[in-house]
């Protein structure tokens, strides 16, 4: 039996809409494989019982089929689905590192970066790789159609997660068809601050990078309590504030000694509109580990 425990994620940081990915040292999904005749799923944990089954329908089951590997797959789920932290994502990049090893098929983790994209699309309708890459490779990621960079940067985090569903695909629906020049200008020159301080580990050029008017805008409407989320969490020093992914999490940046704080700050955030949350305090980790039992 191979099991591998793969981190929750973080895509687009604000302004990396579509490319930016991070990895989160908690919470994580875990999955075990054995070899079988055929793929089977047992799904547990939280959100389970809104996880299909069925092979066709889930993540996992579409890495089995591209990789040409049946097993009996389990899947302990510590990322809730629908929670813009990656969860399908990361279900997706431990199958399909496991059933690399559980089958020997010899495939480097860079390599398994679009098989496991493929696993992502039976949720979102498409191939993505901004939540996958990180999950197998851990750090901050910069995801340009196949070709992937990584950065091993140690920012902290902290990620607060609504109890609020918003599926992937309605957060598509309501990006932006177009930009103006203004926008376009913004958003490159805030995804270059944040990609340097990621290269410095400084969580003000980070924190600086992730604010963006074009799609965070219009994710950030389908939040309830995202504007007073925010401000609570820059009044206890988040040194910036974005939806996460697809949303409803928010991640926000900061220094170490403020996590307790802007988690604190950003649960009451939540609670002052009546929504219960729950908030993780983390930072940028390691991507999928891999054991035999």
């Amino acid at each position: 039996m191979i099991t591998v425990r793969a981190p929750a994620t973080s895509a687009n940081l604000g302004s990396g809409f579509d490319v930016f990915g991070a990895a989160l040292d908690r919470p994580a999904d875990v999955i075990r494989v054995e070899k079988a005749d055929r793929t089977t799923i047992d799904v547990t944990g939280y959100g389970s019982e809104f996880i299909p089954e069925d092979p066709a329908n889930n993540t996992v089951g579409a890495v089995a089929e591209a990789l040409d590997a049946p097993a009996h797959i389990r899947i302990d789920k510590g990322i809730r689905p629908s929670s813009g932290l990656g969860s399908s994502g990361a279900s997706a990049a431990a199958a399909a590192l496991a059933l690399n090893e559980l089958y020997d098929r010899g495939l480097t983790r860079t390599e398994l970066v679009p098989i496991a994209g493929k696993g992502e699309a039976t949720v979102s309708g498409e191939v993505h790789l901004d939540n996958v890459a990180p999950a197998l490779l851990g750090g901050f990621t910069v995801a340009t159609g196949r070709d992937v960079t990584t950065v091993d940067a140690d920012i902290p985090l902290v990620a607060c997660l609504p109890e609020i569903a918003i599926s992937t695909r309605d957060a598509r629906d309501v990006v932006p068809a177009g930009a103006t020049m203004e926008q376009l200008v913004y958003t490159i020159g805030r995804a270059a601050t944040l990609t340097t301080g990621m290269c410095r580990d400084d969580p003000r050029l980070v924190g600086k990078g992730m604010h963006d008017r074009l799609v965070t805008p219009a994710r950030a409407d389908l939040i309830s309590g995202y504007d007073e989320v925010r401000e609570a969490a820059l009044a206890a020093g988040a040194t910036g504030v974005t939806v996460s992914g697809a949303g409803p999490g928010v991640l926000a940046a900061c220094y170490p000694e403020d996590r307790r704080d802007i988690a604190a700050a950003m649960v009451e955030g939540f609670g002052a509109v009546g929504v219960d949350a729950r908030a993780y305090q983390t930072r940028i980790g390691g991507g999928a580990t891999l054991s035999r039992d």
